[in-house]
């Protein structure tokens, strides 16, 4: 795992500023503290930071093939790189380490840009030919590892995170009032988008290519469900065994490493079926890692302590109190942008936690997507049958009092009575949506862009997979858009803010290829079974209570929070005086969302959590940051 970064002249004759790059690369060493390296050849510069995982001696990068023209930097871990090493030196390349890097530059040696559709990992790859004057960037398909590049004042240049192309002098800082609205909708800002003007995310599944000129992108990998009419039609009980091999293979795979592997352990099925495996896998006690709520209805520590129990784990665990006041500030360095959601807080000390006995861990992230594990799956099932009831019955629900619990019965409902009569992406939407269209433009005033649609990037995505079962093409764009641009962001930053690197075995092929052509009723079955086929396939690994136990996820008591111990805090980063001075929204509308949420007529735990992230934010913007209008 490493964090990388670079430019290139555009022109293709200037030569790179090493003191740039160096500072550039700098701003990465939490990526990788463990070394660091810096190529420069003519138009180019490549630098990257290294957390040694594989080949801890060898493996510093850039890595070269033989003759010294091909380089590359790679953010990221190659799982088949043992295979793909043996198949190559049977086709006579020579190797000097023994690291999953070196093998990059002589399959694209082999195959030219094509080789990354062969990587089984997780990657971001910045890629040198010399002889050919080339430079290829790639991320994996699902957008496990984030790639941000930046075209500006004839330079292309690219990072593992924002902060390396904020060390370049000059660079524009401008807000993309398009990438606000985005993240007032979602919590997050997605690909392509960020919240610069100036800056973009290369997309999972894409790579670059410039040989001169303007650089040109394509898309290399797009995994989906297939049509409806191909679909897989074994016996449930011969895709769980299937679907428990693959995810067996898949944690094997991802325990290779020099250093020890952990697991972040939720106590959801998720987690701690990975748990499950990976100590049947280790030769050795497996670390396990989890967090704790005071408040009981967001607490899972004791299944996790029964999952540790059962396979004599290495168990370490904290209780989280409501101390975010002193954290959010730390979240807010540790995203380059607005991130709002609130499960970071958890992840960032839960990778804490780990990164004080592993360098490596793996975690659930992407069973919801691929199995079917959220609330929002059932409503999409059942809103045709009673979506018209439901809507009508809106005004008596929007009525019910404000609970602080974990998915309370009166945030459901509402949320389900709100978007119940909607098409069926709409809808999917409505019930995720942080601020509505009305809340946006209340934010935003002469900001906003009326004419445009938020749901843009999902309907493009949504149009590719028609023929494709409905809910299989709602998992999709969760899959595409929720997945990679909010959970993998912040799995990613929170871990590697304490040099962890995390691996997420349900992402891999093997797995996703079964998960994506299973039917809807082996994922949500009698209206109200979430993750159906997993939890069979899980069953001869687990205790039953947590097999079939009422799904809680990764959150915290927010709502709560806001009530109570961070209310004086959420006042003061959201006072009139500060988001007058930011100059983003209506002070008096942010004002009014606290007082609608503490005095219980509304649970706005989200919106506030997101109003916040984004003024903490803000606050470390540079010096003349504007905003376009």
């Amino acid at each position: 795992m490493c964090g990388i970064c670079g430019q290139a002249s555009l022109d293709g004759a200037s030569g790179r500023d090493p003191a740039v790059l160096a500072a550039m690369n700098e701003a990465l060493v939490h990526r990788g503290p463990d070394s660091d390296g810096m190529l420069l050849d003519g138009p180019v510069g490549l630098a990257a930071r290294r957390l040694s995982i594989i080949d801890l001696a060898g493996g510093d990068q850039p890595i070269a093939n033989e003759d010294g023209t091909v380089h590359v930097v790679q953010n990221g871990e190659i799982y088949n790189y043992r295979e793909l090493r043996a198949d190559l030196a049977r086709r006579g390349h020579s190797f000097s380490t023994h690291s999953d890097t070196e093998v990059l530059v002589h399959l694209y040696e082999e195959r030219g840009d094509s080789f990354v559709a062969d990587l089984r990992g997780m990657f971001a790859i910045a890629l040198w030919d010399g002889a050919r004057r080339r430079l290829l960037l790639a991320r994996d398909r699902f957008g496990i590892k984030p790639l941000y590049y930046a075209v500006t004042g004839g330079t292309l240049s690219f990072g593992s995170e924002l902060k390396a192309l904020l060390r370049q002098p000059g660079f524009p800082t401008e807000i993309d009032i398009d990438a606000v609205e985005a993240f007032l909708a979602f919590n997050s800002v997605p690909a392509p988008y960020t919240i610069f003007e100036a800056a973009r995310k290369l997309p999972p599944g894409h790579r670059m290519i410039w040989s001169g000129g303007e650089p040109r992108i394509e898309r290399f990998a797009r995994p989906a469900p297939p049509p409806a009419t191909e679909v897989r039609t074994a016996s449930a009980d011969v895709l769980a065994d299937e679907a428990r091999e693959r995810l067996r293979d898949s944690v094997r795979a991802h325990l290779v490493a020099d250093v020890p592997v952990g697991v972040l352990l939720s106590g959801g099925i998720d987690s701690c079926t990975l748990a499950a495996l990976a100590a049947q896998e280790s030769g050795e006690p497996l670390r396990t890692f989890s967090i704790g709520f005071e408040e009981r209805s967001f607490d899972e520590l004791e299944r996790a302590r029964m999952v540790a129990r059962r396979y004599a784990t290495d168990h370490h665990e904290l209780v989280l109190q409501p101390d975010a006041a002193e954290l959010l500030p730390e979240l807010a360095a540790a995203f380059d942008e607005p991130f709002a959601d609130s499960s970071a807080l958890p992840t960032y000390l839960v990778s804490r936690l780990a990164s004080e006995h592993v360098k490596v861990a793996l975690s659930g992230e992407g069973g919801d997507e691929l199995f079917g594990g959220y609330y929002t799956y059932v409503a999409d099932l059942i809103a045709p049958y009673v979506g018209r009831p439901a809507a009508a019955a809106r005004a008596l629900v929007d009525r019910l009092p404000s609970s602080s619990r974990r998915t309370s019965l009166d945030y459901m409902a509402k949320r389900f009575a709100r978007g119940a009569r909607l098409p069926p992406l709409d809808r999917h939407h409505a019930w995720k949506e942080i601020f509505g269209e009305d809340a946006r433009l209340e934010l935003l005033g002469e900001r906003a862009d009326r004419s445009r649609d938020p749901l843009e990037l999902w309907r493009a995505r949504y149009a590719e997979t028609e023929g494709a079962e409905e809910l299989a093409r709602l998992q999709d764009v969760d899959v595409g858009i929720y997945l990679a641009d909010d959970l993998l962001t912040k799995t990613d930053r929170a871990s590697m803010a304490h040099s962890l690197e995390v691996r997420v075995p349900f992402l891999d092929t093997q797995v996703t290829d079964l998960a994506l052509a299973l039917p809807t009723r082996l994922k949500v079955r009698y209206l109200v079974r979430k993750k159906w086929l997993l939890r069979r396939a899980a069953e001869p690994l687990l205790p039953r209570s947590i097999v079939y136990g009422r799904k809680r996820g990764f959150s915290i008591p927010a709502a709560a929070w806001l009530r109570g111990a961070l209310e004086p805090f959420a006042r003061e980063v959201l006072s009139e005086a500060t988001i007058a001075r930011q100059g983003i929204f209506d002070p008096k509308v942010v004002t009014s969302l606290i007082e609608r949420h503490v005095s219980g007529g509304e649970d706005l735990s989200r919106q506030l959590w997101g109003l916040m992230s984004f003024a903490l934010w803000q606050e470390r913007l540079p010096a003349g940051s504007k905003t376009r209008s």
